[in-house]
């Protein structure tokens, strides 16, 4: 167990997906106060600071994928002889599929304290706007570059009963609609969230055949892209305990199958258990 001690603070703050007004106060105060700025893009720092009518008084620096690991260790320094260093990516929350995980998680073994200012999220938007479920969700990210990495990805993924957000770069949006289609079916629906809240924001929405069709055409801007989960495959309980049955003769735990054809099938993780047992015992 960790505890933060006396040092310094570690701020995580929040920038606009795109829109300047929807800037938190407290970013402006933690700009005009920290010791040391640590942003993603410094040119873009300067127009935010514009924007907001501030000069931060610490010190500015770089802080990107290219040199995050060699900065860590400089900025962990810091924090540990009492500085509060803030963190701001080009938009949204930093670690969030952007630089700051590796600093959080030394400042922690470091016993730093860490905090946010909560803001914008793409991720969070994309949800509430896309007209799908929204009760139990989960974060992917980017899906791996390439074909096969990415089948593999979402291949795993085939299963997930959840809704899933997931980026995307606009030039790869075509390919990735195309892959997600091939995965989990033509007919699941989804949500292409582009440019939110700038001027030109869209919200296409439809099957995954309708947006890969749409997506063949030039799209530019900032993408998110939310995909509805999967629906439970109907299969009678005796036909589940079977294919139970023969995965753990190939060698799985049967506690472990039992989970997996629960989240496969909606049948109850119970039943699934007492069934493979009862046949063990018939056989």
């Amino acid at each position: 167990m960790t505890r933060a001690c006396g040092a310094g603070t570690l701020v995580l703050a929040a920038t606009p997906i795109g829109d300047p007004r929807d800037a938190a106060p407290r970013l402006a105060e933690e700009l005009r106060g920290a010791a040391v700025v640590a942003a993603e893009d410094t040119r873009r720092l300067r127009r935010l600071c514009q924007a907001l009518d501030v000069q931060p008084s610490g010190a500015v620096l770089s802080y990107h994928e290219h040199n995050e690991a060699s900065r860590t260790a400089d900025l962990v320094a810091r924090l540990e002889a009492g500085e509060r260093v803030l963190v701001v990516t080009d938009a949204g929350m930093p670690s969030v599929s952007d630089p700051g995980y590796r600093l959080v998680a030394a400042a922690v073994a470091a016993g730093v304290r860490v905090t946010c200012v909560p803001g914008p999220s793409a991720v969070l938007m994309a949800l509430a706007v896309s007209g799908l479920p929204v009760d139990r969700f989960c974060f992917e990210g980017f899906l791996p570059r390439k074909a096969g990495d990415r089948a593999r990805a979402l291949a795993e993924l085939a299963g997930e009963r959840r809704t899933m957000v997931f980026f995307e770069a606009p030039h790869r949006l075509a390919v990735m609609l195309g892959a997600v289609r091939e995965a989990f079916g033509g007919a699941r629906r989804a949500a292409v969230c582009r440019e939110l809240t700038k001027t030109y924001e869209e919200v296409v929405r439809g099957s995954l055949d309708e947006l890969v069709a749409w997506a063949e055409g030039e799209v530019r801007g900032e993408i998110t892209v939310v995909v509805e989960g999967g629906s439970p495959v109907v299969a009678s309980l005796p036909e589940a305990v079977r294919a139970v049955g023969e995965r753990v003769a190939a060698g799985e735990r049967l506690k472990d199958v039992c989970a997996a054809v629960s989240a496969e099938t909606g049948l109850s993780r119970k039943a699934l258990y007492d069934g493979a047992l009862a046949a063990r015992h018939t056989d």
